[in-house]
């Protein structure tokens, strides 16, 4: 494992994304100091007193919270273009028989790309949903890709008990192993990853892939052991088909009944969560991650994110596997999953910077066990930002509302410094831990 110490620095002259109340607002010629790894001062002479630190001028640079990516599957981004023009469950298939196939060297390659990715993007945290997989080997090596990157990781280990070759009941039995030995092996991960900005969760398939009996034990142990669950609930209508043709109930019904609902279960797509469903996922505190790019590519179509809002549940935007998106760009997410749902409502008023950047930062932080629920920087908080130098790319230029240009207009271009527990893990838009030259001919190199 890369060492992760906490590091410590002032950021002075920045414009700010801070927070105020419960939302945010910018706020010019700030310095902000951190100790260890955490903030502990914004102000327009904050660094004033930390002379002793080491300073990096933001030189009138815009300072914005990390990203939040709540969904993505990394083992994809060397899978990029598959499938095009499939409908899901052959897509599925598609990307299962390479999922089946994947050796540790390519997994480790793929996350090294789509991670870096990320974070040339601004993101700082990813939730990673990993489907099923007997080998070691292949989970050794996603988290030492994601260990040497510097991004914080909630890595989930997925979870299934029921076989269907078909996958419409079901998952491929080739990438199921007893629940048992999962447990263990999140268990054994825990132990290793202590110290480190990796830590665990459940990720589930879809409702399909759990019998009762499974959900009950994949509830208690992520219960017991305080765990997120994510699970694709409802991206087309095969699970509400499925669910109902073989269990008699609503895929909502299904999962509540099965108890697997609650204020630590994220829910990934939910393009057709209808009312009833959003009063279920409300009552119970289950998050939504809102992943508009994939939807868009696969036809899914777009998630009731206004209705959800409305009804109290907490969402988070994600980007999904490069291989349904096709890349791991959050500010194109960003900038979709507004337009996605102006386009399908006929209006322009809806989902702006602000909206947005709470989806994108903080909007499903319960469920992930992070105290944060709020957008903006403040004291107190993890010294996960990113520096946005607008001058970096003339299409941006001139700035007249910094959020506005964020959301129409900005790429990883601008993204100029990223930092990571305080350390900058992106420096001048290239990674200070990976070797992008030696990456770049390995990838070449592979086979398609």
């Amino acid at each position: 494992m890369v060492p992760n110490r906490p590091y410590s620095s002032v950021i002075s002259n920045v414009t700010v994304y801070q927070r105020a109340g419960t939302g945010a607002q910018w706020l010019s010629g700030q310095d902000v100091v951190v100790l260890d790894g955490a903030i502990t001062a914004i102000g327009a002479t904050a660094g004033a007193d930390h002379r002793e630190l080491p300073c990096v001028d933001g030189n009138g640079g815009h300072l914005i919270p990390g990203f939040v990516n709540t969904h993505t599957h990394l083992q994809q981004a060397v899978l990029r273009g598959i499938g095009e023009g499939l409908p899901l469950l052959e897509w599925l298939r598609c990307v299962g028989e390479r999922t089946v196939a994947a050796t540790a060297e390519q997994t480790y390659l793929s996350a090294l790309a789509g991670g870096l990715e990320l974070l040339r993007s601004g993101v700082t945290t990813v939730v990673e949903h990993m489907w099923p997989n007997r080998s070691e080997a292949v989970h050794d090596a996603m988290i030492r890709a994601l260990d040497e990157l510097g991004i914080r990781v909630i890595l989930g280990r997925g979870v299934a008990d029921r076989a269907d070759v078909t996958r419409k009941w079901g998952i491929d039995p080739r990438l199921m192993q007893p629940l048992p030995e999962v447990f263990a092996h999140i268990d054994d991960l825990d132990a290793r990853l202590t110290g480190s900005r990796i830590g665990t969760a459940l990720a589930i398939p879809n409702p399909r892939c759990l019998t009762p009996d499974g959900m009950a034990a994949a509830r208690e142990y992520a219960q017991r052991t305080g765990k997120t669950v994510s699970i694709h609930v409802l991206e087309t209508s095969t699970d509400e088909d499925m669910c109902r043709l073989h269990a008699g109930r609503s895929a909502v019904e299904y999962l509540d009944v099965g108890g697997f609902l609650w204020d630590r279960t994220l829910a990934v797509h939910c393009v057709d969560l209808d009312a009833d469903g959003r009063a279920v996922f409300a009552d119970r505190g289950v998050a939504v991650s809102y992943n508009p790019l994939s939807n868009m590519r696969l036809g899914s179509g777009a998630a009731p994110v206004l209705e959800m809002l409305g009804a109290g549940i907490d969402v988070g935007l994600g980007v999904d596997g490069a291989a349904s998106n096709d890349t791991q760009d959050m500010l194109l997410a960003l900038r979709m999953g507004s337009y996605l749902q102006r386009v399908t409502r006929r209006r322009a008023d809806i989902l702006d910077f602000d909206a947005m950047m709470r989806l994108a930062t903080c909007g499903a932080n319960r469920a992930l066990g992070r105290s944060s629920t709020a957008p903006g920087l403040a004291v107190g908080d993890p010294a996960d930002f990113s520096l946005i130098r607008f001058d970096r790319d003339f299409a941006c230029l001139p700035v007249r509302d910094p959020g506005a240009t964020l959301l129409t207009a900005a790429s990883p271009r601008v993204v100029d410094t990223v930092w990571v527990d305080g350390e900058p893990v992106i420096r001048d838009g290239v990674s200070t831990r990976v070797d992008t030259g030696s990456l770049t001919r390995r990838l070449c190199a592979m086979r398609p």
